[in-house]
């Protein structure tokens, strides 16, 4: 591939594509919103609407108005920009695969998900509840897991398949040594970082976990939380390609500008788990 032969829109697509991918902390996230991104610092538009009321209903006897109900919009603010730009030099493109320009946009990808994770995992501490451990064992892990699940029923989840259970590779080696079964329904189906399940709650592994040094130990800063709980909005809002006019190379420049917002901080659960200094 050369910029003689570079389409935006298709570079665009194969990014989405390769980022949803990439995934884990965003693909758990609600991404439906409105408004359009155009620049860091937009806004669009997260709407809801309030509850319905349930009422006792009397054979023979008259039903009461209907209520109205009004919609409710939260906004979530475009903060993040992130950008890449590489190069790739004509000799190593005429002595190489002529996919590497496809491979770096890869990386790319993969670049791009990591910073947008890391981004959604540090919103931790607007959880309405936590679970903490300051010396977490193979032995009480799932007992937290378990606990983490409890907590999000008593606030009227009451689906275990809408929640979503995420660990740091540290935290899914105490789950895996605990020899508890991981419920899977179709193993080569699993979504990107997905262990499997326990008690309906898909297990997420991902080293874009907030982890903090103390003096005892490691602390990761796990999330359960529904697949609502968090509202993420991207936008890849420039692609291009082109030749640096002191290099004889391609080059391709973008920019990602995203946002997210904990919308239903009762539907999630910061696991605070600390591994103690051996």
């Amino acid at each position: 591939m050369s910029v003689q032969n570079f389409i935006s829109t298709v570079w665009s697509e194969n990014l989405y594509q390769a980022l949803d991918k990439k995934y884990i902390a965003a693909s758990n996230c609600n991404r439906d919103f409105e408004g359009e991104i155009r620049e860091k610092g937009n806004k669009v538009r997260i709407c809801g609407i309030e509850n319905v009321s349930v009422s006792d209903y009397t054979k023979n006897s008259n039903m009461s108005s209907p209520e109205t109900l009004a919609d409710n919009y939260r906004d979530l603010m475009i903060d993040q920009a992130k950008y890449f730009n590489f190069q790739i030099d004509d000799v190593d493109r005429a002595q190489s695969s002529p996919k590497l320009m496809g491979l770096a946009m890869k990386n790319a990808a993969s670049a791009l998900a990591n910073a947008a994770d890391k981004y959604i995992y540090s919103l931790y501490a607007e959880a309405a509840s936590n679970i903490t451990d300051e010396a977490v064992t193979v032995e009480k892990i799932i007992d937290h897991l378990i606990d983490a699940r409890t907590k999000l029923f008593a606030k009227n989840v009451s689906d275990a398949s809408d929640i979503v259970i995420e660990v740091s590779p540290a935290i899914a080696g105490l789950i895996l040594k605990a020899k508890v079964n991981l419920s899977t329904d179709n193993t080569d189906s699993l979504e990107n970082g997905c262990l499997g399940s326990i008690g309906g709650c898909k297990i997420f592994v991902s080293n874009n976990i907030t982890s903090l040094r103390t003096e005892t130990g490691m602390t990761y800063k796990c999330i359960a939380r529904t697949k609502r709980a968090i509202a993420f909005a991207e936008q890849l809002s420039e692609i291009d390609a082109y030749r640096p006019e002191l290099r004889f190379a391609d080059a391709v420049k973008g920019l990602h500008l995203y946002g997210a917002k904990v919308v239903y901080p009762e539907e999630m659960v910061l696991l605070d788990l600390t591994l103690a200094n051996a």
